[in-house]
């Protein structure tokens, strides 16, 4: 009953309030992300991404799809989230939902809710994606992939959902939204000629590290970019997770080659192969300003076109020298990570064993204290209770004693009771005997006299009888 009160609340919540955000967990029996495969170029998903744990999501709002979502059920987080970028809308407050049916597949909820509406409507919440409670005291924001400033009222509503957001720190979440607005309004959108045909991947690497042991936190994150209009080109960039401030151009292939093993991000990698070079390079000039933190502007652009080939040129110079100081400074950083992860796992080791030391001594020292504590309070036990013992055999030693001495006394006396008491009984016992033979002497005396008298009495009737019955009656009553 309840469950249905709650079903019909939910139902009631979608019908009255039209901005109800909601998404669709796609089957694996459906082709790519269904609706939602309006979003990748040619409306073809990456390919690659192929584990069991890699769940598609076409997230929808006003039942109409606005962007799509690889999530990892694995990692918590989300592996990438493909849109195209719209008309920016004011900030919304921000409102989180969650998908029921990442945790419960058979569950009639179809649509993403806000968490706290859930309930006990949905089985197993948590078990394959993250929860706001596993953020709270983290210290790590809700960083979204599909930024919500890059998007119209309807998508920015629909971005607040947690299967589009991985953990960031404060400093970082807000230098990648900054860095990818920046770059997809000012270098993106002024050289894509249609800009319906710019699709964007927006994407995180997970790492070994987790929130709370749940959720991870990612190694890297990444955007690429494919604008498949004639004229078209394609671009990637990286931001390390322990340099907020970096922002590294790449090709989508180099891009490809930092992911999973066999992944293609768009078809026919954005006909890279046949690519306009000249916008490419505006492009990066533009990334190039971006990360030096300079303004760009109309001039800059026209600027750019008139000494493109300059820039050009000094970059095919440039570049051997800066990716071999990339290179240098890549392999410097990750062998400095490796020494203070090997001194962190010594130190892991050595605290491990000194902690799991003293644990063994603490628990050893309570148990003899304990054992120690129980002796010294059964003493006091132990000694009333033989007190009371000695007491109670004392008690019984008098009692068999008072016995016994009654058992020895009660057998004279009675026999001396008896003995003193037998002339009494004798000799009061001879007027009652005499009197018993008086009155047996008297009642013999007595029958005989009455038998006789009954005897002569019967003669007496029968000679009467007989003599009225034989002797004539006479004139007198002789």
């Amino acid at each position: 009953e309840w469950t249905m009160k709650t079903s019909i609340v939910f139902l009631l919540c979608i019908s009255v309030f039209p901005g109800f955000s909601h998404g669709r967990v796609v089957r694996e029996d459906e082709t790519g992300f269904a609706e939602c495969n309006v979003f990748f170029p040619g409306q073809v998903p990456p390919e690659g991404f192929t584990e069991p744990f890699h769940v598609k999501i076409c997230q929808q709002y006003n039942k109409e799809p606005r962007f799509a979502t690889l999530y990892s059920t694995k990692d918590k987080i989300p592996l990438y989230s493909a849109f195209k970028s719209t008309k920016p809308a004011q900030s919304e407050e921000e409102n989180w939902l969650v998908e029921p049916q990442i945790d419960d597949p058979e569950n009639d909820l179809h649509e993403m809710v806000h968490e706290a509406n859930i309930g006990g409507t949905v089985a197993n919440l948590g078990a394959n994606q993250a929860l706001t409670s596993d953020y709270v005291g983290s210290g790590y924001e809700r960083g979204l992939l599909n930024p919500s400033l890059l998007n119209e009222e309807d998508f920015q509503v629909a971005t607040y959902t947690l299967t589009n957001a991985v953990p960031l720190s404060p400093a970082l979440s807000k230098s990648w939204h900054r860095d990818i607005g920046k770059v997809v309004e000012q270098a993106l959108i002024p050289h894509c000629s249609k800009v319906d045909h710019l699709y964007l991947l927006a994407g995180a690497i997970p790492s070994s590290v987790q929130v709370k042991g749940k959720v991870s936190v990612p190694e890297s994150l990444w955007l690429a970019a494919c604008c498949d209009a004639p004229e078209g080109w394609s671009l990637g960039l990286v931001k390390k997770i322990n340099d907020e401030n970096s922002l590294s151009d790449l090709t989508v292939r180099e891009l490809e080659k930092q992911l999973l093993p066999g992944v293609h991000l768009f078809k026919g990698n954005c006909g890279e192969d046949r690519q306009s070079q000249e916008k490419r390079e505006a492009v990066l000039q533009v990334v190039s300003q971006i990360r030096s933190g300079e303004e760009v502007g109309a001039s800059n652009n026209q600027e750019t076109k008139e000494s493109g080939w300059v820039r050009r040129v000094a970059g095919i110079i440039a570049t051997p020298f800066i990716k071999l100081l990339e290179l240098i400074i890549y392999i410097f950083v990750e062998l400095v990570k490796f020494v203070f992860y090997f001194l962190w796992l010594v130190v892991k080791r050595v605290v491990g064993t000194i902690l799991d030391g003293v644990y063994n001594l603490w628990n050893g020292m309570v148990s003899y204290l304990k054992a120690v504590s129980m002796v010294l309070i059964s003493i006091p036990y132990d000694v009333g209770r033989v007190i009371i013992n000695i007491f109670l055999g004392f008690l019984q030693i008098v009692q068999d004693v008072v016995s016994l001495t009654y058992k020895i006394l009660s057998i004279p006396v009675g026999f001396i009771l008896h003995l003193a008491a037998f002339p009494y009984h004798s000799i009061c016992a001879i007027p009652s005997v005499l009197k018993d033979m008086a009155t047996g002497i008297g009642g013999t005396f007595a029958l005989v006299i009455d038998a006789t008298a009954t005897v002569l009495h019967g003669f007496y009737y029968l000679a009467g009888h007989i003599v009225k019955r034989f002797v004539p009656k006479g004139s007198s009553d002789d």
